[in-house]
């Protein structure tokens, strides 16, 4: 064989690996039309995250499968709150003594507004909206 028609071979061989390579990872319109996430994991609007009984007042849970913490600052008002900490990302570990807390620098954030009580964050934790019915909290 000469030596351009090798390189045209391997060239196609190359490609054609490629190609087959993109379309397993390509999904090709067979993705999951469910909730758009993909993972399974995250709760349907709607769905109960928390019964009100789970979360202490002046103190909260974090729900680690919706990227969120709910918090009770005072008895029969829930606020929730995205658990990424706005300083670097990390997840928030807990509720202590009225504040949110981020194990990665120590950040903190008041319960009932999500606002920064103690840096290196800046940024106060944005709400998310939630429903309570009954005994039940869910997205809202």
């Amino acid at each position: 064989m000469s030596g351009v028609a090798r390189r045209t071979v391997v060239s196609a061989a190359g490609a054609a690996g490629l190609a087959a390579a993109l379309a397993a990872c390509g999904g090709g319109g067979t993705e999951d039309k469910g909730t758009g996430t993909g993972t399974g994991t995250e709760e349907q609007p709607g769905a109960t995250l928390a019964r009100t009984g789970d979360i202490p007042v002046g103190g909260g849970k974090v729900i680690a499968g919706q990227g969120l913490v709910i918090t009770q600052p005072k008895a029969g008002e829930f606020h929730a709150f995205s658990s990424k900490c706005t300083h670097a990302g990390c997840a928030v570990s807990g509720v202590k003594d009225g504040v949110i807390v981020c194990p990665c620098h120590q950040s903190q954030f008041d319960v009932s507004d999500g606002s920064v009580k103690g840096g290196p964050a800046t940024a106060p934790l944005p709400p998310t909206p939630i429903q309570v019915v009954g005994d039940e909290i869910s997205l809202g």
